[in-house]
Formats: structure tokens, C-alpha cells, sequence
């Protein structure tokens, strides 16, 4: 019987190492097309992907002897989980070994926003030397409201510790988490107290496009907004048009709607231009849970629970 495994994407030799010492032949195409996966799947009994390669049920037929599907990182939308287990494959990701670099960076990444230390690191490079325009806002007293209270949303919670801030969150699908330092609250409780907004949501049907124009209209004053979820979970033109009406203070955005740039209509360049000018968005190419330590964490994690190490 086939023990082949097929890893669609980039990993460290951890991975592959593992999947040898447990006796499984290891076919490591980083850079394969969705076509050359259903060329190859057919004599699997693995897969390993990360956010490139969608595996729908034309891929799922083809793959007669797959027994398993592990995702590196959080998020399945890229696989139909439902089929794929009522073909009997067991389908895993691994949200715990990406979510410490991931409270880390939005952590940086509200700090730089905040204390304006991007944009007054590009202004020194062109030889301007401004304090005033660069008057930091403490984090101190502020009000930070999480949506979604999952892996990333906890953490990023966590990670916040020590900075004085008021902790408040929602989650539509879980309850029971408040603890003494994070209030758990209804949405219209985040329109009405968040001065800094973060989403750490999976992106579904129901999450598509939920910040919107009516979204950043329904809180009571001007939000600080970070995103290092998913890109769909924003409207991009409905966001830049709150940036500038001032309903959103500054952006941190580390997913964009259309992360593939070859493919950019010229819409999308323009939006992309838009943030990359904008002196109070700090946007990073999806780094956000891609640190050194997690790429050995996940593929970890993925092994642990499909019972292989």
C-alpha cells in the first residue's frame, strides 16, 4: 500500500524529516499548481498545505487512498472539511502553532501604528526631523476590542498584558470566556466602547466582506483597526473610504483581499497604492504567524494529532 505524502508548500526540514523517520515517502513540491495536486494525489495517503492550494471535491474524488489532510497554520477554507470527512479523510490544522508570533506582531504592529514609528522612520530617511506630527497616543486607559476569542484572539489578548488597556470581546460562537481582565461583550457593545478594533476570525460565508461601510459607521467614535486574519473579512474600498472620513484612525493590516499581486485588476492596485501612501496604515505581506519557531510548532502540532510522532 502507498505511503506517500504530498506537501504543497514551502516547510521546514522538520517536517519532512519526521514523515521519513515514520516510514512515509515524502513528495515535496513547494511550488505546485492546483493541477499538478489532482495530477499527483491519486496514490496519497497525505496531504500537508498551507494557503495556497484549494482542495474541493474535485480533488477529493481523485484522491481514492487519502487518509489525511493537515493544514500548517489556522483557517480551513481552502478545504472542504465536510467532504473530505464523509470520505472518511481526517482533516487538522494546527492555530496553536502560529498564535504566539501572531498576539506578537499585532501587538508591534498597534505600537508602530500608535507611537506613528513608521512614519516617522520614513520621514528621517528623506531627511525630515518632525516631533510634533509625530506625537504618539498611548495604548494606556484605551479600550481594545477583539472579535473572535479563538487561538489568535486569546492570545493577542495575552500579549496585551501590561499595557494598561481595557480588554473587551466578543465571540458569536463561544461563551463564558470573560475572566477579571477580559469583558465579554455583545457587538453592539464593541460599537459603543472600542477605541482599537481586531478581527481574528476564519473566513466564511458569514465573515465575507463584515467589515464593511456599515460596520466602521456603527461605532460611537473613531477607531484605531487591525486585521492579521483574513484580507475578505475587510472591504477594502468601504475601509479606505472610512480612513478618510476619519471613522478609522489608522489601520494595521498584515491580509489584504487579494494577496496574489500578479493578478491585481486596476482596482486593486490602487487600493494597495492607497495603503502603502497612507501615513497611518502599517500593512506586512501575511508575516504575521510566519515566524522560525512556528515553522517548526505546526508541522508539530499537525503530526501530534494525526497520532504520527
Amino acid at each position: 500500500m502507498s505511503r506517500k505524502v504530498l506537501i504543497t508548500a514551502k516547510v521546514h526540514p522538520y517536517l519532512t524529516d519526521q514523515l521519513q523517520s515514520k516510514g512515509f515517502e515524502v513528495i515535496y513540491e513547494p511550488n505546485i499548481s492546483y493541477e499538478e495536486v489532482y495530477a499527483a494525489i491519486g496514490d496519497c495517503v497525505g496531504l500537508i498545505v498551507t494557503t495556497r492550494i484549494r482542495v474541493d471535491k474535485h480533488i477529493i474524488d481523485h484522491a481514492r487512498q487519502l487518509e489525511w489532510i493537515g493544514r500548517l497554520g489556522s483557517g480551513m477554507e481552502l478545504i472542504d472539511v465536510p467532504y473530505a470527512e464523509s470520505k472518511g479523510i481526517h482533516c487538522v490544522s494546527s492555530p496553536e502553532g502560529n498564535r504566539d508570533p501572531v498576539g506578537e506582531q499585532a501587538v508591534g504592529m498597534l505600537l508602530t501604528l500608535m507611537h506613528n514609528v513608521l512614519k516617522s522612520n520614513l520621514e528621517l530617511r528623506r531627511g525630515i526631523w518632525e516631533r510634533d506630527g509625530n506625537r504618539a497616543w498611548e495604548l494606556g486607559g484605551k479600550t481594545v476590542a477583539i472579535i473572535g476569542f479563538g487561538h489568535t484572539g486569546s492570545t493577542f489578548a495575552n500579549k496585551l498584558k501590561g499595557f494598561d488597556v481595557n480588554i473587551i470581546a466578543h465571540d458569536k460562537y463561544k461563551k463564558g470566556f470573560g475572566t477579571a481582565a477580559i469583558r465579554e461583550v455583545s457587538m453592539e457593545e464593541v460599537y459603543q466602547h472600542a477605541d482599537i478594533v481586531s478581527l481574528h476570525l476564519p473566513l466564511t460565508p458569514e465573515t465575507m466582506h463584515l467589515a464593511n461601510a456599515s460596520f466602521f459607521e456603527s461605532f460611537a467614535h473613531p477607531i484605531w483597526f487591525m486585521n492579521t486574519a483574513r484580507g475578505k473579512l475587510v472591504n477594502n474600498r468601504d475601509l479606505i473610504a472610512a480612513l478618510e472620513n476619519g471613522q478609522v484612525r489608522g489601520a494595521c493590516l498584515d491580509v489584504l483581499e487579494n494577496e496574489k499581486l500578479n493578478t491585481y485588476s486596476a482596482e486593486d492596485k490602487e487600493q494597495l497604492q492607497y495603503f502603502l501612501d497612507a501615513q497611518n496604515v502599517v500593512l506586512t505581506p501575511h508575516i504575521a504567524g510566519y515566524s522560525h519557531e512556528a515553522s517548526i510548532r505546526m508541522p508539530r502540532v499537525v503530526l501530534e494529532k494525526l497520532n504520527i510522532i
